[in-house]
């Protein structure tokens, strides 16, 4: 019998935007408030190196130009280390932040309510939040 996985419903739109911090280089961090004033996509995924994620970034990575001609920033997260992330990035050609939600782990994953507990990962999930940090 296939236990049922309860997942918690992601943020409604119209509400606050989490703010955070997290690791984009070992010595850089990269926060929610840096991109007050314009639109942010944030993009939630359960892992670098897996057939699905490496296809969806790619994907991403395909669609920047037309992100940025909206003026908007695409931010990628996952609970990877941010070792991880940065060959992960290299090998495949991502401009776009990597942010790693690793220690502690999933932080931001919960605050958006898309961690999977029972797999240590998080949903894959878009936020597009608005210049004033309001989620849509």
């Amino acid at each position: 019998m296939q236990q049922s996985i309860k997942r918690a419903a992601p943020l409604s739109p119209g509400a606050e935007a989490p703010d955070f911090e997290l690791l984009s280089t070992p010595d850089q961090t990269v926060s929610l408030a840096e991109f007050r004033g314009q639109p942010v996509i944030l993009a939630f995924y359960p892992e670098d190196w897996s057939p699905v994620c490496s296809d969806q970034l790619a994907l991403y990575q395909e669609l920047l130009p037309a992100f940025r001609r909206l003026n908007a920033e695409l931010v990628g997260i996952s609970v990877d280390g941010i070792w991880c992330h940065l060959a992960f990035a290299k090998d495949r050609n991502l401009h776009f932040p990597l942010l790693a939600d690793f220690e502690p782990k999933g932080e931001v994953a919960r605050a958006y309510q898309v961690y999977r507990a029972a797999d240590g990962t998080s949903e894959r999930a878009l936020y597009v939040i608005d210049a004033n940090g309001i989620v849509h």
